[in-house]
């Protein structure tokens, strides 16, 4: 049991959270391995070459994460203040969310599966 009044709890817990700005996507119907490919090619970058490798990016998880992208930098820009010239892509990542799993008729009445996965995306910007 912890020790001390559920104000002090809270307090304390409220102390160590993470204030870097982020934007977080759950269930994208998009494969992990498909938006990491996209991840990989941002990760690290500041914000607007980022947003332009996005922009011409020709797979369809770009248009997603830029999307999301954009609301992490609004985030930083509202909640916290920062100057959008400034940010870069701290850490952005994808990981497995659940599986739609649908059948398929195959030949000689066979069933086969077809596993539609989803993703949850996340991006955390900081200042330079």
């Amino acid at each position: 049991m912890a020790k001390g009044h559920r104000s002090q709890i809270k307090r304390e817990r409220n102390a160590q959270k993470d204030t870097r700005p982020s934007a977080k996507l759950s269930y994208a119907r998009i494969p992990v391995q498909k938006a990491c490919f996209v991840l990989d090619a941002i990760r690290g970058k500041d914000v607007t070459s980022a947003l332009a490798v996005l922009e011409y990016n020709p797979r369809y998880a770009s248009g997603v994460i830029k999307k999301l992208l954009e609301s992490a930098i609004a985030n930083a820009e509202n909640n916290n203040g920062m100057n959008a010239a400034n940010l870069y892509i701290e850490e952005c990542y994808a990981s497995n969310g659940p599986i739609m799993k649908r059948v398929r008729p195959r030949a000689q009445g066979r069933a086969y599966r077809i596993e539609k996965r989803m993703s949850h995306i996340k991006i955390v910007l900081n200042e330079k």
